[in-house]
């Protein structure tokens, strides 16, 4: 069921993504060669806390899992797509990606967001497959208005990632947030225009595409979270929370303000 928020339940949105965007505007100055994604899920779950919010997905439970997941952030490191398990063994080296995705509960509240940051100089494919889902995650939200569809979003999405010779991933998704961090649409990063459920006012999305250079599958590792691309190819993941107003998308989680 989907569920319309009223204006005082946005502006609790808007709070909890506010925490979240002053988060992920801060990990960009801490994310460097040779530290760890341990330490990178430590500093964001400190921040998060410090500013009056709590980590949604710190013992949340998905449908696709049995187990609660025990971290603050997902962190996930070159060819994997989301889910990533924070590490202390994982140090990050020059030419990395790393994709950080997070959500926050405030005061009943939560928003969900990711940024893939870049470590020290990385491949042109690599800089290349990061500004293009960058793009897309905007042109997507660009089509979240009222009567609009969301395979609008969905096919705005995937058609650009397509036109510039990456893959969408297709076995996972946006979704909507709000109430709960997962709520009802799914939003997929493609899709047909005209198609899915209607968009209306008063909806809250986590608009977040996952896009890979040699695929669009994903399989799972065996720590049972950890979702890599099929061929092993580089992914990267962008993601917003928003509202859609009267007079179009609001970007909740307003972490581009300071890029």
């Amino acid at each position: 069921m989907i569920i319309l928020k009223t204006d005082e339940e946005i502006e609790g949105i808007r709070k909890s993504g506010q925490i979240l965007a002053k988060v992920l505007v801060e990990l960009r100055d801490f994310i460097k060669e040779g530290i760890t994604t341990w330490a990178i899920n430590k500093k964001a779950e400190e921040m998060v806390k410090k500013l009056g919010g709590k980590p949604a997905f710190k013992g949340y439970k998905p449908s696709f899992s049995r187990k609660k997941y025990p971290f603050a952030t997902c962190i996930s490191v070159n060819n994997e797509i989301v889910h990533g398990l924070p590490s202390k063994k994982r140090v990050l080296k020059e030419g990395d990606i790393v994709s950080v995705d997070m959500g926050v509960n405030y005061k009943g509240f939560f928003s969900d967001a990711a940024y893939t940051y870049t470590v020290g100089e990385v491949s042109g494919e690599a800089k290349r497959l990061v500004e293009v889902t960058r793009e897309a995650l905007y042109i997507g939200i660009s089509k979240a208005v009222a009567g609009n569809r969301v395979g609008d979003i969905s096919s705005a999405i995937g058609g650009y990632v397509k036109s510039h010779g990456f893959y969408p991933i297709i076995d996972y998704c946006g979704h909507g947030v709000g109430r709960r961090v997962h709520e009802d649409p799914s939003v997929p990063n493609d899709g047909v225009p005209g198609t899915g459920e209607l968009l209306k006012v008063g909806m809250t999305l986590a608009i977040e595409p996952m896009v890979a250079v040699g695929t669009g599958r994903a399989v799972i590792k065996e720590d049972g979270w950890t979702a890599v691309t099929e061929d092993g190819s580089l992914a990267a993941h962008f993601e917003h929370t928003i509202a859609i107003l009267e007079h179009g998308p609001e970007i909740l989680t307003p972490w581009d303000k300071d890029a």
